[in-house]
């Protein structure tokens, strides 16, 4: 019998009986007390039953919860999209980076997944695909898992501070002229520790997000190198972000341009950045890639 088939099993009894014991599921399934558990904790963290002490119940209306299946449908997806884009492009082989938890965060380490760098994460559902396809280099740091973020917390002043990177890519709930605001405080405090010890702090935050402010302050606007976002994000925020230092890097899309470059045609996919050091490498970069011979 295939996981597949004993979870439908499981489920179909949950349904009949609204609550079964880990005994039952056993007896039922002909299986062993730890794959009995496996199961339904699987089922618990896809959010089609509720776990509960010594078994499980039924939940009458499935929570939704972000995967990387419905990477698709999460918001401003093409944005973040070429956010990640433009984020990877920043980082040299060897180098080491340190990404967070979210679907921004997710989008940039399937992009640099299989390049020759080290990706340092406590996201599971992002080392769990790193895994899966074989990235050579993951170190996901270790800590109490914390079901509704999907990521690893350490205790504070434990091993995390040793998890030094060239970059740290993060994004948040909010970006004002004050700073990154993260609505999770458990999770901001942990990164937080890591700020000391990585080369550049890069955020990455979709234009909705630039202007609001939500939850407590992760790191104040003096503290961020770099600012990837999108095109439409508040002009006026962006103006007091550069005044304080940080580079400023806005992606668009596009379309249907044509260009010449050493002789041949080009339809250029290309994005837009506003005074930053990189972007004419990365700008020729995006071009070469998109020769029509």
């Amino acid at each position: 019998m295939t996981e597949a088939q004993r979870h439908q099993i499981l489920l179909d009894m949950l349904a009949q009986l609204g609550f079964v014991t880990v005994e039952n599921v056993i007896e039922r399934l002909g299986i062993s007390p730890a794959t009995a558990r496996r199961d339904i904790n699987k089922l618990d963290e896809s959010g089609k039953l509720k776990k509960v002490r010594n078994g499980a119940e039924a939940i009458t209306q499935q929570r939704p919860r972000w995967t990387p299946m419905n990477l698709h449908q999460a918001q401003n997806h093409d944005e973040k999209v070429r956010i990640a884009k433009a984020a990877s492009q920043l980082v040299n082989a060897g180098e080491s980076v340190v990404i967070n938890c979210g679907s921004t965060a997710f989008l940039l380490g399937r992009e640099m997944c299989g390049k020759p760098v080290q990706i340092i994460t406590n996201y599971l559902p992002l080392a769990n695909y790193l895994i899966d396809q074989e990235h050579d280099s993951v170190i996901i740091m270790g800590g109490q898992y914390n079901k509704s973020q999907s990521i690893t917390l350490s205790p504070q002043g434990s091993e995390n501070s040793l998890y030094a990177g060239h970059w740290m890519f993060t994004s948040g709930k909010g970006l004002t002229a004050d700073g990154l605001y993260k609505t999770d405080m458990l999770t901001a405090m942990a990164e937080q520790k890591m700020l000391n010890v990585v080369g550049k702090l890069v955020v990455l935050v979709d234009s909705s997000k630039v202007g609001e402010r939500a939850g407590m302050l992760f790191s104040r606007a003096d503290q961020i190198d770099m600012l990837i976002t999108g095109k439409n994000a508040n002009p006026e925020i962006l103006q007091q972000l550069e005044a304080q230092g940080v580079s400023i890097m806005r992606v668009l899309k596009v379309l249907a341009e044509k260009r010449h470059c050493c002789g041949q045609r080009f339809w250029r996919d290309a994005m837009s950045y506003a005074r930053f050091p990189q972007a004419g490498q990365i700008v020729v970069q995006t071009c070469l890639n998109q020769r029509l011979l």
